[in-house]
Formats: structure tokens, sequence, C-alpha cells
């Protein structure tokens, strides 16, 4: 019901939303525990404190509402990114087959972190597919994935409460798990790394069973999946890559700075404007897949 639900409404502009609280609760606890100094054990207190509100949250919405199917549905559903991620990059893409290229950076800033001043053609659609590919994993598959263990554990409670303790956790990545917090931000980061670390795997090949060209996909899944200073984000990509026969990777400059990384699938082919709807349809391939197994596998067990 969840994933039907975000697949029909997305998420709803100027509708509440508990990544928002989320952000919120994080800059609390910051101004709390960080007093400008780099202490991994002050982001670890955050850190912590961020899940234990999170979790508790969650949980207390369940349990005053009698763990209301409804409520249940809606703490999943929001928690999903399947149709948001296609919305954000569908004004890249529909500016890019109009061939406004100043139009298609403008909306490619909005959802990537490097810099899109300077992008052309290709590498635009090369950012728009890298993103689909790394958030088809830890906005949809992930979310499934911590949904179906949390459900396993206690079906009253335990998929919302999984899945909003993941979220949390990912939200602290984004906001606290870059470089520049260093030792602040590390417990954040690796967190964020451990969760993501069978989601990643699994999802990677979730992605080749659902996008066909099985073969070659496994082969570059197999050879370039750790081709990243993250030990997940290459997974999706490359996985991605294998299926479109598409070359991604290669470094972006961010605030300036170029950041070297490796080619994943190098001798694949440059992309072009249709393989970011055809990264659409393996990502709905991908979801729909992953809905399936859970299902299967919750009958079985």
């Amino acid at each position: 019901m969840a994933v039907i639900l975000d697949a029909i409404l997305g998420d709803p502009r100027n509708f509440p939303h508990p990544v928002r609280l989320i952000g919120h609760v994080i800059d609390f606890w910051r101004q709390i525990f960080f007093n400008g100094t780099d202490s991994f054990v002050r982001g670890l207190v955050v850190s912590a404190m961020t899940l234990i509100t999170a979790g508790l949250f969650a949980w207390t919405l369940l349990y005053v509402s009698d763990y209301n199917v409804a409520v249940k549905v809606y703490l999943l559903y929001s928690a999903l990114a399947w149709r948001d991620l296609k919305d954000e990059t569908r004004p890249v893409y529909q500016s890019l087959i109009t061939n406004d290229i100043q139009s298609a950076r403008r909306y490619l800033s909005f959802v990537v972190g490097r810099d899109t001043e300077k992008l052309n053609k290709t590498e635009i659609v090369r950012a728009v597919i890298e993103t689909i590919a790394e958030n088809s994993v830890d906005g949809v598959m992930s979310v499934i994935f911590f949904a179906a263990v949390g459900n396993a554990v206690n079906p009253d409670y335990g998929a919302c409460v999984c899945v909003w303790l993941f979220k949390a956790a990912s939200t602290l990545d984004s906001m606290l798990g870059y470089e520049s917090m260093g030792k602040f931000g590390t417990p954040a980061a690796r967190l964020d790394d451990i969760l993501n670390f069978i989601p990643a795997r699994l999802g990677g090949l979730v992605i080749i069973l659902a996008g066909g060209n099985f073969r070659e996909a496994l082969r570059v899944f197999m050879r370039d999946r750790l081709k990243h200073k993250s030990p997940n984000s290459a997974h999706g990509e490359s996985a991605f890559a294998g299926v479109l026969g598409v070359r991604l990777g290669g470094g972006a400059y961010y605030g300036g700075k170029f950041e070297a990384r490796e080619w994943l699938n190098e001798v694949g082919r440059e992309p072009e404007v249709g393989d970011i709807s055809r990264a659409w349809k393996v990502l709905d391939a991908s979801c729909l897949l992953s809905i399936v197994i859970i299902i299967i596998l919750s009958l079985r067990l």
C-alpha cells in the first residue's frame, strides 16, 4: 500500500514530511552537543540522540494510534523516494529534450552536489543517471529492505521503526557526514555505510535482474562495484552502467575542486538523453521486483 501510494502521489510539496522533522531534530541536538570542537564523541552522541528520537517518534505514533494501518502506511510511504526521484530529475530531462542546456544545468543543481555551471550535455545526462542509480538503493530499496526486516521482527511496529531509524541515519549522513565536518561527522558517515552495506549489494543484484542485459550487467557490477571512496555508492551506479551499457563516473567538480573517480563500465558508450527515461524504467522495474521478492519471502516464511 505504501509503495502504491508513493507511485501515485510522490512527495506533495508544502506537505509536512518526517524527513524535515528529522532535520530539525539533528539541528536541535547539534546545537546542544556541538561546541565548535572537532569531536568524534560529540558527533557520536548527536547521532545516537537523533536515532533515539526518531525511533521513539515512530513508535509513539503507532502506539497512540493503536497500531493503525493508515499510520503505518503513511510512515512507510513518506520514507520512500521512488516517485520523487523521477519527479526531481524530470525537469532536467525535459530541458535536455528541448536542448535548453542552461535550464538543464540549473535544474540539475537542485538534485546533485557537484558543480553544474559548465557541464555539457553528456555530463548532465551522466549526472542524472548517477543520481537515479545511487538513490535507487538508499532512497527506495534500502527502505524496502528495512521495512521487511522490521516487519519480521515485530509486525505491529517493527517495519516503521526500522525504516525511520534508517532514514534518520541517512539524514544524519546528508547533514553531518561530509568531509568538512571532520571527526564530528564521522559517526554519521560510518553509520550510513554500515546500514547500507547489505541493501546496496542486494539492490545492485535486483537492478541487474530487473533491468535485463543480465550477463554483461553482472560482469560490470562484479568488476566495478567497489570503485568509489564510499563502500556502497558504486553498487547501484555500476549496476545501472551495466544494464544501460553506458559509462558512468569519471569524476566531477565540487566547490570548484575536481574530485577524481574511476570510470564505471569504462568501455561503455557515452550516455544519451534517452538513457534517462530508460533509467526511470529500470528504477520502476527494480522497485516492483523488490516488492515481489519481499511478498514471496513473507508468504513462504
